[in-house]
């Protein structure tokens, strides 16, 4: 049976069509997010189809199949065969245990899913005295949870749609990292009339926002967007859970989930080590604990599947680049551009042995004069502990101090190098050498600069915690 490619559409027949399947098939916890722009859509027949990305490189799908459970398999296959003819590898993220156990192919853990019986959230609620105390705290700043109509979001124009992109905003211009896509892009009111909408307010303002969207073969709701404002009083998250749990237990749901929790449970050691390496970027532990503060009724394993005769490293490329829109070098320079506190904290330890270099290097070799050498000494040894500062406190003034600093900096370089260092260069190696000391303080300008022009004017200072958070993204400290 042959299959039909889609592209990416707005709401088109196709997408309605997929939407109809997935009233049928939608088991998956994340299919309804392949009615989001980002996908593409392969039709195999009339009651199946695999929603996917295509990354230039790779047909990477959003969960298992939309079909039947006895044709998972044969729609999987069929799936990679096409991705084949179209001189494209293939995997499948985000599948759980009831497709990996099918297929016969390799299934490659990536994280864990909280999932929780809605009739039992009352129970939760009386074991855990921490949880009871977040939701008095909210309702003591005057914090409500209410349940929003479709109807209220779906009008662009109406005032508490508006509020709601604003918090949006603020959410996304937190994130020390680019907007990403696949599973991640915010579009909250697509379909509205398919989704549960809650909103926390507190003085009249939106202060929290949740949307749910239906896991139709099983009951069941995933808690999909949960949004946090810096000003939000604390457990304003807690009762945005709290009320879609017990909307979800009088519509007799039967299941409940805040999404992955990406990289948790026993993942293979070389995912454990980017975890650690990612932290300061993606706050996975902070995820994961705020996940397991609720007390889910069980963790799911999740599985990036992938074809025999493929490698896991190459289906892990694959993902990235569909969550980075195709680019991977453009993502990471957009992310590089948004100044992330790791950058700074890389830039302050790279100083420490630069300016041990420059104390060692001989003056009448490189530098106009000793007092010159000593001035550049004295200079990089004030900026490494304040490049650390910021790493650790963003602090407007600071930012400002040190983007100005550097800047001249690397205007003073520039002229040493053209009128000293360049006339006297013996060699490659000379060359080299001077070229990096022009181009370190540019390129740390250019990210100061750009930092401060990302860094929305409400995160401008210390770190308070947590404070805008989804459940399928990053928690974002500010």
């Amino acid at each position: 049976m042959l299959g039909r490619t889609v592209p990416p559409l707005n709401h088109g027949p196709d997408r309605e069509r997929v939407l109809a399947l997935l009233k049928r098939h939608g088991w998956n916890a994340t299919s309804f997010q392949t009615l989001e722009s980002d996908f593409r859509y392969w039709f195999h027949g009339d009651d199946a189809c695999v929603a996917y990305v295509d990354t230039g490189g790779a047909w990477v799908a959003a969960g298992a199949p939309i079909a039947a459970a006895e044709r998972l398999v044969e729609v999987a296959r069929a799936f990679v065969e096409a991705a084949a003819t179209a001189g494209r590898r293939a995997c499948l993220f985000g599948a759980e245990a009831r497709f990996s156990e099918r297929v016969p192919w390799r299934a490659m853990l990536i994280g864990e899913q909280p999932v929780w019986d809605p009739a039992r959230w009352g129970d939760v609620l009386r074991s855990s005295r921490r949880l009871r105390e977040q939701l008095r705290r909210a309702r003591a700043k005057g914090v409500v949870a209410r349940a929003v109509s479709p109807g209220e979001l779906e009008d662009a124009e109406s005032p508490l749609r508006r509020e709601v992109e604003r918090l949006m905003a603020r959410w996304a211009s937190s994130r020390p990292m680019a907007p990403m896509g696949f599973l991640v892009q915010l579009e909250p009111f697509s379909f509205a009339g398919e989704r549960r909408y809650v909103v926390a307010e507190a003085g009249g303002a939106v202060v929290g926002f949740l949307a749910a969207v239906p896991v139709y073969a099983r009951r069941g709701l995933f808690l999909e967007d949960l949004l946090r404002d810096p000003s939000a009083p604390n457990g304003t998250t807690e009762m945005l859970v709290d009320h879609a749990m017990r909307t979800a237990a009088a519509e007799e749901c039967l299941y409940v989930t805040l999404g992955l929790a990406p990289l948790a449970g026993p993942v293979r050691r070389g995912l454990r080590a980017a975890q650690r390496l990612g932290a300061r970027l993606y706050d996975f532990q902070g995820l994961y604990a705020f996940k397991a503060k609720l007390r889910p009724d069980s963790w799911v394993p999740i599985y990036l599947v992938y074809p025999p005769g493929g490698r896991g490293l190459v289906a892990i490329y694959d993902a990235l680049a569909a969550f980075a829109r195709g680019g991977l070098l453009r993502f990471g320079l957009a992310t590089l551009l948004r100044g992330p506190a790791v950058v700074f904290e890389v830039l302050g330890w790279l100083l420490i042995p630069w300016t041990a270099l420059l104390a060692l290097a001989p003056a009448e070799r490189w530098f106009p004069s000793p007092s010159v050498k000593w001035a550049w000494v004295a200079f990089d040894v004030c900026l490494a502990p304040a490049m650390l500062r910021l790493s650790q406190r963003h602090g407007q003034t600071l930012s400002l101090v040190l983007a100005g600093l550097v800047t001249c900096d690397a205007a003073l370089t520039l002229v040493q190098a053209l009128l000293f260092n360049l006339p006297r260069a013996r060699g490659a190696f000379e060359l080299a050498v001077v070229g990096v000391a022009v181009a370190a303080p540019a390129v740390a300008a250019a990210l100061l600069w750009s930092a401060r022009m990302h860094r929305p004017k409400h995160l401008r200072g210390p770190r308070r915690g947590i404070d805008l958070m989804r459940p399928r993204g990053s928690t974002s400290i500010s």
